[in-house]
């Protein structure tokens, strides 16, 4: 666990392909619908609307996030899957963050979005070759392409990092 509270299980770091690697990314976006429902157990409005750290989201925040986030993923590598190196479409996480479905919308509305856009994911995912995981997407925020493999490792860490966000809250919380 690491000790700076924005990033509580370490910064993203880049890994070779690796079939171990492959199934375990694929266990991690299967599993984080239920992994970020259980991390949010029990916790009334109030905690909720708490932020995990001072500047930061709300744990309500954080879960319309990851679903904001993994429904762009989705979408990304679908593009990716099926046009030759299309550019993707950045979006301002923090604006989405104060739409007013984040605002008004309970948290089970975008958990049950996750519970089955994973599914879907996961079966796309599991479908994959090498050769599509070296497919390539153009980001044009930080003008660079990255490979569906670059991605998949990415949105694996990123359900576990924001999962951990709230996780290590509730610890120092004692909720």
């Amino acid at each position: 666990m690491s000790e700076d509270v924005r990033y509580p299980i370490g910064k993203y770091i880049a890994q070779p392909f690796s079939d171990t690697l492959f199934g375990e990314w694929l266990i991690d976006i299967k599993n984080l619908p239920q992994h970020l429902e259980n991390a949010v157990l029990n916790l009334d409005e109030q905690q909720l609307d708490t932020t995990y750290r001072q500047g930061g989201w709300t744990v309500k925040q954080l879960v319309h996030h990851v679903a904001d986030s993994h429904m762009n993923a989705y979408i990304r590598f679908k593009l990716g899957l099926t046009e030759d190196n299309p550019t993707i479409k950045p979006y301002d996480e923090n604006a989405w963050a104060m739409m007013n479905d984040t605002k008004n919308l309970p948290i089970n509305i975008s958990l049950t979005l996750l519970h089955s856009l994973h599914i879907r994911w996961y079966q796309i995912l599991n479908g994959m070759t090498a050769a599509d995981l070296n497919r390539t997407v153009f980001h044009p925020e930080h003008k660079k392409q990255f490979t569906l493999w670059e991605l998949l490792g990415l949105y694996a860490w990123h359900g576990k990092h924001h999962s951990a966000h709230i996780t290590a809250l509730r610890e120092k919380m004692n909720w």
